[in-house]
């Protein structure tokens, strides 16, 4: 049976988990923008259309200590791993496109080698997933139903959320989001039919409101087909290489690694990184297999919509159209998609 919940009651739910030691992350809007941050005084947002940064973050920082290191002499005489945290985590807010990518993350983090700081916090995680009421960001960005997703897709979450004005109406959908109504008590309420019937056309209101599309019919078989295709020299050509396709997709998932000493005392950290940028894959050697931006363009497009599908059986696309309204020359990954198949006709 479907729940619901005030939203002047929100707050009061979110305390009531803080009381009992949840780390909460919730949308905060910040110099105009919509930010993940760990909830303190401010007030959340319960009505945007999604954040600028994906809350990957969350779980897999943009910089992270690793280990400590102990030198002595100039010698390396130990590592010690800061403790991992122990308090559940609770994302609340989180788009159904993004927890979509957090299950490429968690396949990725998984696959021929278990990370143990993502898996700690995703174990840790309890995520509530707020439907899409407003999609398109931006120029009109978001595709998530061509690659597959819903604005009211389930997958990643333990808990869907639907604003049908002044109250949601809530799914519980895993034993972690039955924790959080057995946590909010009275808070939540049984919803209405009436309530249900809006929370079902809210979300078919907003499935008609995404106006971009992409056919993935062929797509594999254009990419296989193109890779030496001068088309990846014309639309990579007005690419600056800043990166920030990459640093703002929620399933790129690429890192640096560096040991950092600072007054005597040394650490590895691992740093978000990006295919994009020109010393990304060189070599000890100083050979670089990918030199130009053509090639790091290429292997963005194709990570996305080839090699990811062929290791992990998930497409590394969930057409949140944070890379379209992101870039400062405007490249759409739709249009360069939709251009790799037409090179074939």
């Amino acid at each position: 049976m479907a729940k619901m919940i005030k939203k002047d009651k929100v707050r009061e739910l979110l305390d009531k988990l803080a009381n009992e030691k949840f780390d909460i992350f919730a949308p905060i809007g910040e110099d105009g923008i919509t930010l993940y941050r760990k909830l303190g005084a401010e007030t959340p947002l319960l009505n945007f259309q999604n954040s600028s940064k994906p809350p990957k973050e969350i779980f897999f920082p943009q910089t992270e200590k690793m280990f400590d290191i102990t030198v002595e002499n100039h010698r390396l005489v130990g590592a010690t791993e800061p403790p991992m945290a122990s308090n559940p985590i609770l994302l609340f807010g989180a788009r159904p496109c993004d927890m979509r990518a957090m299950k490429v993350l968690d396949a990725l983090f998984t696959w021929d080698y278990t990370d143990p700081y993502y898996v700690n916090k995703r174990e840790r995680s309890t995520v509530i997933s707020f439907a899409c009421t407003l999609p398109d960001m931006p120029r009109e960005s978001c595709f998530c139903t061509s690659v597959g997703g819903a604005t009211d897709s389930r997958e990643g979450a333990d808990m869907l959320w639907t604003d049908i004005g002044s109250e949601f109406v809530v799914e519980s959908l895993t034993d972690k989001g039955g924790k959080i109504l057995e946590l909010g008590g009275n808070l939540f309420t049984e919803a209405t039919p009436d309530m249900q019937a809006k929370a079902k056309q809210v979300s078919q209101e907003a499935t008609e409101a995404i106006s971009r599309k992409l056919d993935t019919e062929g797509v594999k078989e254009a990419l296989e087909a193109t890779f030496d295709n001068a088309y990846w020299d014309e639309f990579s050509a007005r690419c600056l290489g800043c990166g920030i396709c990459t640093l703002l997709c929620p399933t790129c998932h690429c890192f640096d690694i560096n040991d950092l000493v600072v007054e005597g005392k040394a650490s590895r950290e691992r740093t978000w990184d990006s295919c994009q940028f020109t010393y990304y894959t060189i070599h000890a050697s100083n050979h670089n297999p990918r030199p130009v931006k053509k090639h790091r363009q290429r292997n963005r497009i194709y990570h996305k919509f080839l090699y990811s599908e062929k290791n992990l059986g998930l497409l590394g696309c969930v057409g949140c159209g944070r890379c379209i309204y992101g870039c400062p020359v405007n490249i759409d990954i739709i249009e360069v998609v939709e251009g790799a198949k037409e090179v074939l006709k």
